[in-house]
Order: structure tokens, then sequence, then C-alpha cells
């Protein structure tokens, strides 16, 4: 009966032990518990250039739809907010039509090109993209989201539309009727949008590729027309040259002819009268001897030099 006193002991002290135990454990659940009904808030955010699909999760339901929010901006603590982000910036996709892509023309030649896109979201239209043409998974980013949408809704169509306008056409007439088939494009993939949230910018067609014979043969032909034309063209100047010099020859024919019969004795005579006169009355003259005829008319004509001659 000497150790009751000493088992009672030990009996308190491990009830004092076991509430402490419990104390903690009760304190570390009520923490767990805190720290997840505190996630529970949130407040997320939405960065420029997007539009959040703002959502409202439920411990028990559903997640319903709360708005849109265009960022830069956040929705403030809620009770189990979420936010898909959704760019709305413009988007620039290229299509490959290369290699085993290319397109065969109206008279079977491959041609390799490419078709570049520009295209958004509409802004306003974000919730309708987000529950009828977007496929989301958790870990999918905003952008990623866009891209799994273009390609489900717009690239094959696209794609289809580009090759069937570029086949209307002869190879060698692709290159002289790019805007028309880019212009082509455009309208069929516009009524395939029309009434969606994707909004098309513009579609244009590019890059242009024939197969290297091809475009050897061509660069052939162009180097053989501009020697052709060069050859016209010296050929030409040749024959400009030519009327040229026998416009001149005429002209001094004509100008000849003019002057041998307005070169009379007695015009000569008037003339060599006219130049004496000027000299007379010059301040600086020179004396000029010159061979005259009766009443001092200069004498016009041939003068032989032989004596016998001279005095007939």
């Amino acid at each position: 009966m000497a150790d009751t006193p000493n088992v009672e002991k030990l009996g308190a002290a491990g009830k004092a032990a076991r509430r402490v135990v419990f104390l903690v454990i009760g304190l570390i659940v009520a923490v767990l518990m805190f720290g997840n009904v505190f996630r529970l808030f949130s407040n997320p955010s939405t960065p420029p250039g997007y539009v959040g699909y703002l959502t409202r999760g439920a411990i028990v339901g559903k997640t319903e739809f709360v708005g849109l929010q265009t960022g830069p901006t956040s929705s403030g603590l809620g009770w189990m907010l979420d936010v898909t982000n959704i760019s709305v910036t413009p988007f620039t996709y290229s299509e490959d039509f290369t290699g085993e892509n290319s397109v065969l023309s109206a008279d079977s030649l491959k041609i390799a090109f490419r078709v570049h896109i520009v295209w958004r979201i509409r802004p306003e239209d974000v919730r309708t993209f987000v529950e009828r043409y977007s496929t989301m998974r958790p870990y999918d980013s905003p952008d990623r989201i866009v891209e799994v949408a273009y390609a489900n809704f717009i690239r094959e169509p696209l794609r289809t539309y580009a090759r069937d306008e570029v086949q209307k056409y002869k190879g060698l007439e692709v290159k002289d009727n790019i805007t028309p088939i880019g212009e082509a494009i455009t309208k069929r993939i516009l009524a395939l949008t029309a009434g969606t949230p994707f909004e098309i910018r513009s579609v244009v067609v590019g890059n242009i590729q024939y197969p290297a014979e091809v475009a050897e043969a061509v660069s052939r032909k162009l180097a053989a027309t501009q020697e052709l034309e060069r050859k016209l063209t010296e050929i030409e100047i040749t024959k400009r040259e030519k009327d040229k010099r026998i416009i001149e020859a005429e002209g001094i024919a004509a100008a000849t002819e003019i002057i041998s019969q307005r070169l009379t004795s007695a015009y000569l005579q008037y003339e060599a009268i006219k130049a004496q006169s000027a000299t007379v009355n010059s301040p600086n003259h020179t004396t000029i001897y010159i061979p005259v005829g009766p009443m001092g008319v200069p004498i016009v004509g041939n003068l032989s030099l032989n004596p016998a001659e001279a005095g007939k």
C-alpha cells in the first residue's frame, strides 16, 4: 500500500501529458484548417493585353461564371475566385506549303509558298470563346489556349482555301496574282469566322518558290530576253544615227544649192562694196588692196595669172 501514492502520481502525470499531446494536435489541425480556409480566398489578376474569364468555385456544387475583367486589373479578394486569361492582342501565324505540302498549279507545276494570317480574339467575345471554342487543361498557358483553338477552328480551313485558290492558276501566273489569291482566301476565311470570337485582320500570300529547274529556265529566258532587248536597242540607235546623218546631208545639200544660186557676180560685188564701206568707217580699219574694174567696182570672178590671157 506504500506504493499507491506513487502510482496515482504517475497516472496523473500521464493524463497531463496526454492532454498536452491532444492540445498540440488540436492546434496543428486548427492551423491547417485555417490555412486551407485562407487559401480559399484569392485575388486573381489579369495582365495588360488580356481579358480574364472570372469564375467562382464551390466546395459543394459547381463552378460558376462571374464576369470578364480587362487587364491590367484584378478582381479583389473573394471566395474561391479563379481567372483564365485570354490574350486579345493580334497573333501572326504562318502556314507553310513546302516540300510534301507543295501545291500543284493548274498546269501541274509544284508551287511552294506561305500564307500569313493576322487575327485575334474579340475582347467582348471572350466568354463565348472560352465556353464554346477553347479546350483548356489545367497546365495550359493563356497563349496555348488560343493556339489550340486556332488549330481546331481556323488552321485546316485556311490551308484548304489556300490550296484551292493557288490551283486555279498556271504555275508562272501565280506570282502575278498574289494579291487576288490573298483577297480570295481572306473573303472565304471571313465568311467562316463571321459571328464567332475570331477576328481576322489580314491574310497575305508570299514566298512563292518554283522547282529549281523551272527557276533556272525562267532565269535563262529572262537573260535571253534582256540580251535581245539590248540588241534591238542598239539597232534602233544605229537606225536613228543613220536617219540623222541623212537628214544632215540633205540639209547641207539644200543649203549649198541655195547658196550657189545666190552667189552671182552682182551679189558678190555688192557684198564686197559693203565690206569696204564698213572697213573705211571703222576706227581701227585695215587697208586692203583688191583688184577693181571699171568705175572702181571690185572684180568678181576667176582671174588668170597668164599675162597673155590677162590682156584680153
